[in-house]
């Protein structure tokens, strides 16, 4: 075939975005578009229409067509084949088939369409790998834009940092009749992790320590690099200059959770003195046919110590993973310490561990293709039917019987106007229409409920259409079987009173 331009047009032939795959000039293709509604014939179903010098292969789009346009030599059954992908396309980066937002997103159709027709010709290419084409973006870009942010969060630190240190110096000024002069310095932490929404199990060990209170000059910072600060100039008001520059200056909810995806609401609880986060995310790419094609996770513990008068403590850890995790302490955590005793603290005892700030003290990493790691198997089989349709079976089986996923959610595409007709199914399911899409939702997995299945027809479908299934849950169990165990004073290894959550979550899990 020879594709001459794609474009999504009205029906009265105005044009809202065209990609030209020829040489021809704007007034060629303005023309050829305008004409293009009046050609069609009324009371017929034909999905295409001739003049002497080209074809129009169209699909209706609600208020809107998808036109390709064609030479009359090219193979019809190609053009058509090709029409449906284009389709196929509009719907993953328009949330609806409306004209204003068909045309706020004109760049990314025209990179997808791009993908599909190179020079005239269609590329062997499916939805699934345009997706990942048109994401894929710059190294350096993502440099510069960590560099960037770190550097911003380091400076909003210290910038807090002194804030409370001159008002802290004022207060005692205040109390003294003196003036007040001093400086302080930054700790932060460097994660590269965001927050899941999920709520773990609290332990508590016993102690009389009175939970304090967080106020505006105690905001918990943000940073990124674990390291120690410098001095910085004294400032009459940082705060002044924050709320000057726009700064919204308020008293922070601690710890609520949220990530974007997992569309679920900030979850908020009851945080001690000392609070601990093991979070992890898993990255899953199956072939629809079997195997994994990839398989990453990633897991970080972060502490957060509110007090510090808990500044100088040990977190005790419980490792029975055999799976090959390769476990990293931070650089200045003592990696003997660890080794022997499976305790995170300081190489320098003496030194508290950084106040009312996420540190990221533990991470890991697991990288396979075993099929054996996967947690949750999702098979789909999509078979065509005589009448056109296909009859999809969809299966899940939890491999991993120890977890415990919650809200999963597993996403079907549809056909553009597909109405599936459910047939059985475990769980509850919806039917989202204008993004195509049919949601399998079961609000629990667990070895009670390894099992289940969907069973539904999908009319004017083929096998390709269902494909790639997307998975979303949250869950308080861990894949890796890392447990914080207790948190012990330096001096005396006392138990200290403490919070922990813990939360797996999926970054990308899907079938392709």
């Amino acid at each position: 075939m020879v594709l001459i331009a794609a474009a999504v047009c009205t029906k009265t032939g105005k044009t809202i975005v065209s990609r030209q795959f020829v040489e021809m000039t704007k007034a060629r293709i303005e023309g050829l578009l305008a004409a293009f509604p009046k050609l069609i014939p009324t009371g017929t179903q034909h999905t295409f229409v001739e003049t002497d010098s080209v074809r129009y292969v169209y699909q209706p789009l609600e208020r809107l067509y998808m036109v390709l346009i064609t030479t009359r030599a090219s193979n019809i059954l190609e053009d058509l084949e090709t029409l449906r992908l284009f389709a196929r396309v509009i719907p993953e980066y328009c949330r609806s088939l409306e004209e204003s937002e068909i045309a706020e997103n004109t760049f990314s159709l025209i990179f997808a369409f791009d993908e599909i027709v190179a020079l005239g010709y269609r590329e062997s290419i499916n939805l699934s790998q345009i997706r990942t084409f048109v994401e894929m973006d710059s190294h350096e870009e993502k440099v510069y834009q960590a560099v960037r942010q770190t550097q911003e969060r380091e400076a909003k630190n210290k910038m807090w940092e002194k804030a409370k240190e001159l008002q802290r110096q004022k207060i005692e000024a205040k109390k003294m009749g003196k003036p007040s002069f001093g400086n302080s310095g930054g700790f932060g932490n460097n994660t590269g992790y965001t927050s899941a929404p999920s709520v773990g199990d609290i332990a508590n060990v016993s102690n009389d320590v009175k939970t304090t209170s967080y106020t505006p000059s105690q905001k918990p910072s943000i940073s990124k690099g674990m390291k120690l600060g410098g001095k910085g100039k004294d400032v009459e008001s940082f705060v002044d200059q924050l709320k000057s520059e726009g700064e919204h200056v308020v008293s922070p909810t601690i710890n609520s959770i949220s990530q974007t995806g997992l569309k679920a609401p900030a979850i908020k609880i009851d945080v001690d003195d000392v609070h601990l986060r093991l979070e992890e995310k898993l990255v899953v790419r199956m072939g629809r046919d079997g195997g994994v094609q990839n398989f990453e996770l990633s897991g970080l513990i972060t502490l957060h110590i509110g007090n510090e008068k808990w500044g100088r403590i040990r977190v005790q850890l419980e490792n029975q993973d055999n799976r090959g995790v390769q476990l990293q302490t931070h650089p200045n955590v003592d990696k003997e310490l660890f080794k022997l005793r499976s305790q995170i603290g300081l190489k320098q005892p003496s030194k508290p561990f950084p106040i009312r700030t996420d540190v990221g003290v533990l991470k890991w990493r697991l990288q396979s293709v075993d099929e054996s790691l996967v947690p949750l198997l999702i098979n789909c089989w999509p078979s065509e039917s005589g009448d056109g349709s296909c009859d999809v079976n969809i299966e899940y089986e939890l491999a991993h019987k120890d977890l415990e996923l919650a809200d999963v959610n597993i996403t079907i595409p549809l056909p553009i106007g597909c109405i599936p007709v459910v047939g059985e199914c475990d769980g509850t399911y919806s039917h989202e229409t204008r993004r195509n899409q049919l949601t399998w939702n079961l609000p629990l997995i667990d070895e009670t409920n390894k099992n289940g299945s969907l069973e539904f027809n999908a009319p004017r479908a083929i096998p390709n259409d269902f494909f790639p299934l997307t998975v979303s849950f949250s869950s308080k169990t861990t894949y890796a079987k890392i447990k914080i165990t207790d948190v012990l004073l330096v001096d005396d290894d006392s138990p200290v009173k403490h919070s922990f959550e813990t939360v797996l979550y999926p970054d990308k899990y899907e079938i392709v």
